[in-house]
């Protein structure tokens, strides 16, 4: 039953790359591999390749003092840290908040079995990020240093111990944030909080990692023996990796231990939890009037609702919107800076200024990560019937659908272009300034229309966790990077070729493209759009 279990919960993580949602049926076995290869080149190609060449650039230096430790310690931090950041939102929702956690309670299915199938779905997602960066420092490692029985061993039990603290952490965090819960009303306002200010530090000591390794690799020596002598734990922990053999044994009864622990702790509680009803408090009763709403604002009303009721929707599908905001303070604290330094790096013979058009590709790059019409078909789940036995017409929900992220993207969107003209009102002719102006508005409509296109193509509306469609959809990985590469191309056709005709005319015809685009997107969302979503 355990691995029944188990294999079900492999299946919905990767549900996508076996199974058909549109067409209601498995995947042939070419498009399951095709799908498959684009994920590994993704994770394995770019991220990994990534961290190999990082690897690669201070295994040498640590080797040739003796301090390879040292290395396997920066790369595990590297990579504990990733798996965490990469897990810890699927935790929550994966453990607790699975929508058939009822029906496998109803069974004769013993908890423990449930919890460690669900618990697996959580470890491997944490060992796939972690691995994209310690699995490369391993062997470049082996081909930079030396590679000895030893080290094999040592190097493969680190793989698996690091793996484990990602769990360790991500069920820590995963426990605190359903005992609080219990105790929140607008606990998913407080969930998003926590989350931008875990974002926040986790970015802070990204951008601060290269300067404090730089110091590192200078004074290797000094900190090492610091390392050593304060915190010999930490040492032995990086031993791991250079094969030592008390280090691999105490810390494998370390991590097995905790793990233990972390496993009694979760299965006292699971049941409690998963069982445990928050939507019912007490309320006293206000006589107070109720405002009728027409269709379309009734619709609206409910998409707000159900894009404020879950974080996961509004951390994943709505963060650009503060990226949009920081951006514009960007633009207006450092803008002219950022204009004299991009300016000496694009020069051309035609002195054809680009950095305005840049200016405004980053707005709409950033744009790109809000896709919160992608899932809103899907999210619907098996309670479509609701919403489609309504006395409402399908183009009313469409147009709520779309609504929410105009509203949530338009605001900011604005925003960055007024920070926009101010940074270049007097440097561009005002006419050039009403077209970039307008160039990430049009984009964002774009954007919106082929978000949608692709929330009715790829629908999927047999989940069992919201993250499906959340995070784990094929529309979901198109829209986003999709969007960003539409957002490049317009950079790289201006520097490649069209600077010369000039910054004007060619924001001109990028307008006129997009509104063109905007426009075939919705005869088709009016008239193909609106027939595929009755026939859903």
């Amino acid at each position: 039953m355990t691995w029944i279990l188990i294999k079900k919960q492999m299946m919905e993580i990767f549900r996508s790359y076996f199974y058909d949602s549109k067409k209601n049926k498995k995947r042939s076995t070419v498009s399951t591999i095709l799908f498959m290869l684009i994920y590994a080149v993704m994770m394995v190609g770019l991220l990994g390749g990534m961290f190999a060449y990082f690897s690669k650039g201070i295994c040498g230096p640590f080797a040739a003092v003796n301090m390879s430790w040292l290395y396997f310690l920066i790369m595990s931090m590297v990579a504990v840290s990733l798996g965490s950041f990469g897990s810890v939102f699927n935790t929550y929702s994966g453990l607790y908040m699975s929508k058939d956690n009822d029906l496998l309670l109803s069974m004769p299915v013993p908890v423990r079995t449930i919890l460690i199938a669900r618990l697996a779905g959580v470890y491997l997602l944490g060992l796939m990020y972690s691995a994209v960066v310690i699995v490369p420092a391993v062997i470049v490692y082996w081909v930079v240093a030396k590679c000895t029985v030893l080290n094999v061993i040592g190097s493969i039990l680190l793989i698996v111990i690091i793996s484990l603290i990602v769990l360790i952490l991500s069920c820590i965090l995963g426990w605190c944030v359903a005992k609080i819960s219990r105790k929140l009303k607008n606990k998913s306002f407080i969930t998003v909080l926590a989350s931008l200010l875990f974002f926040a530090a986790y970015y802070f000591v990204f951008f601060k990692a290269q300067e404090v390794i730089n110091k590192i690799m200078v004074n290797a020596v000094v900190y090492g023996e610091n390392v050593k002598n304060k915190a010999y734990p930490v040492y032995m922990f990086g031993r791991i990796g250079e094969g030592d053999i008390s280090a691999m044994l105490i810390y494998t009864v370390v991590i097995v231990v905790l793990c233990a622990l972390i496993y009694r702790v979760l299965s006292g509680s699971f049941i409690n939890i998963v069982t445990s009803n928050n939507t019912v408090s007490k309320v006293r009763y206000k006589e107070k009037k109720s405002k009728m709403k027409n269709q379309f604002a009734a619709v609206l009303s409910k998409e707000f609702a159900r894009f404020f009721a879950s974080p996961s929707y509004m951390l994943n599908c709505g963060l650009g919107s503060l990226f949009l905001f920081v951006l514009g303070g960007v633009f207006i604290v450092k803008g002219h800076s950022l204009v004299v330094f991009a300016d000496t790096i694009f020069q051309y013979k035609e002195a054809v200024r680009m950095v305005p058009l840049f200016f405004a590709v980053a707005i709409c790059a950033t744009a790109a990560m809000n896709d919160i019409v992608v899932p809103s078909v899907s999210l619907e789940g098996k309670n479509l019937w609701v919403l489609r036995s309504l006395p409402v017409k399908t183009w009313d929900i469409f147009r709520a659908k779309l609504a929410v992220q105009f509203i949530f993207t338009g605001i900011p969107v604005l925003f960055c272009d007024i920070c926009m003209l101010i940074v270049f009102r007097a440097d561009i002719k005002p006419v050039t300034l009403i077209m970039l102006f307008i160039l990430p508005i049009l984009y964002m409509v774009f954007m919106l229309l082929f978000g949608m296109l692709l929330g009715i193509s790829f629908v999927n509306l047999t989940w069992t966790n919201e993250t499906a469609p959340i995070k784990q959809s094929l529309n979901i990985f198109i829209a986003m990077f999709g969007g960003w590469i539409f957002a490049i191309a317009v950079a790289l056709v201006f520097i490649v070729k069209a600077y010369k005709i000039g910054l004007f005319m060619y924001v001109i015809i990028v307008d006129m493209v997009f509104a063109a685009l905007s426009v075939m997107l919705y005869i088709w969302m009016k008239k193909i759009g609106v027939a595929k979503f009755e026939n859903l």
